[in-house]
């Protein structure tokens, strides 16, 4: 269904959560391919985008939602199978899968099924929403079979590449980019005050040891730099849920303290953020590399350990390791040029053309005779037969990618009483998983 000159292109995006709707439609924004309004008269045509949220637990807010700054034509709650039938009733150009690799996985699947015999689908384009430290085979084979598969920087582009054809798969739909909401003026010299920013993660650390170290340091800092103003910038408010689970909020901790007049709590949009920050400070976020971007010194803390399970160890040879100590004593640390480079962080003016070849596949895909191939994922039921079914029952779908039987709403759109349940059975569950869980998790320590 090739994107006309008359008609812009029509996305949607399917997110599971605030971070991933983040990335799922600022890169809709980027990919879509130019359009005039008119052949020769040099005006754009805005792509139509449609919002699509996955149903669970870390379904975001509206106060998360508005946070992001996307404006989406329309935006609605489904299911996995609510999702597919609506896949089968509207007509898209481009679909952005933003989850979780097991919902790729999915949708995938159920998208093959319903388009099994006809090449009238859309490209699929899906990806990561920062830096990939962790199940880096077991992510990419379960996303596998999207047409593009988009790596944030070269050296994740290389790896895509490297374990793909390390299991025979093919390893064309791997297409660099850079992460889509870097960007903002760089840094150009000390604010007044000058302020010191710790970006919070939900999951790293775990232990209310370790969180309560990091908390008490950054307080501690705002005490003995009485003339900084030193921000805890904070993903999320006590009761919503990220893409990680968060049991214990730094808002909680910070209760038991005595900050400084300096020190706040601050939420909104990260880019606001650092148009006021000269150093930012975090475990392992991708706050880094939006900061590293700005030309901001950044500083990925120590004071733990350098470790997967916290995520810092990809930034060895960054050269923005560093402790706390360090930075009390007036460190300002220096970042890796070469280092920088291989993490699409962009910093030389490159990303204005990052997304080209993306743009250029996809405009390639849309005018391709006959439509698109049909989708090919590396796991079917006869390569994976003890996973693959397993996967795709999650999302209530049969190993075919057909609904199972009683799969919820899987015939017709939920109608009022439905939904009410489904938001209370929702908040039952997030309140078990953040208070509930975490009380009987400590019980059975003692």
């Amino acid at each position: 269904m090739p994107a006309s000159t008359a008609n812009p292109p029509r996305i949607a995006v399917l997110a599971d959560s605030d971070t991933r709707w983040k990335w799922g439609a600022l890169t809709a924004a980027r990919i879509a391919p130019s359009m005039e309004a008119a052949p020769g008269d040099g005006a754009q045509v805005a792509p139509a985008l449609d919002g699509f949220l996955l149903r669970g637990r870390a379904t975001p807010t509206p106060r998360q939602l508005a946070e992001v700054g996307v404006h989406a034509d329309s935006l609605r709650e489904v299911t996995a199978v609510e999702f597919l039938r609506a896949m089968s009733r509207t007509s898209y150009d481009i679909l952005v899968l933003a989850l979780v690799g097991g919902g790729v996985q999915a949708v995938l699947h159920g998208l093959k099924r319903i388009r099994e015999d006809t090449g009238e689908r859309p490209v699929v384009v899906t990806g990561y929403v920062g830096v990939v430290y962790e199940k880096l085979a077991d992510g990419l084979l379960l996303r596998h079979g999207a047409d593009l598969v988009l790596a944030n920087s070269r050296q994740d582009a290389e790896r895509f590449r490297a374990v793909y054809e390390g299991v025979g798969a093919d390893a064309s739909s791997v297409t660099e980019v850079a992460l889509p909401f870097l960007g903002g003026a760089p840094y150009t010299g000390r604010h007044d005050p000058y302020t010191v920013v710790f970006a919070a993660q939900p999951s790293v650390p775990e232990s209310r040891k370790d969180r309560t170290y990091l908390l008490e340091r950054l307080v501690r800092h705002a005490r003995l730099h009485p003339e900084r103003e030193v921000l805890l910038k904070l993903r999320s408010k006590p009761g919503e849920h990220t893409t990680h689970i968060e049991e214990l909020p730094y808002q909680k901790l910070a209760q038991r303290l005595d900050p400084p007049s300096n020190f706040r709590l601050v939420y909104g949009n990260m880019g606001e953020v650092l148009d006021r920050t000269d150093l930012m400070v975090t475990v392992s976020s991708t706050a880094a590399l939006e900061s590293l971007h700005r030309r901001i010194p950044t500083v990925v803390l120590s004071d733990l350990g350098v470790r997967e399970a916290l995520g810092n160890h990809h930034f060895v040879g960054s050269g923005c390791l560093a402790s706390w100590d360090q930075l009390d004593a007036g460190h300002r640390p220096t970042p890796d040029a070469e280092w920088v480079s291989r993490q699409g962080v962009a910093a030389d003016g490159s990303y204005e053309t990052a997304f080209d070849p993306a743009r250029e596949r996809i405009a390639k895909l849309l005018a391709r005779p006959g439509g698109l191939p049909p989708l090919t994922p590396y796991y079917t039921p006869a390569t994976a037969p003890g996973y693959l079914p397993g996967i795709l029952a999650r999302h209530h779908l049969a190993p075919d990618g057909s609904p199972l039987p009683g799969a919820p709403a899987s015939d017709k759109e939920p109608g009022p009483v439905r939904q009410i349940v489904r938001r209370a059975a929702r908040g039952a569950y997030r309140h078990g998983v953040q208070r509930v869980a975490p009380v009987i998790r400590r019980m059975g320590e003692l």
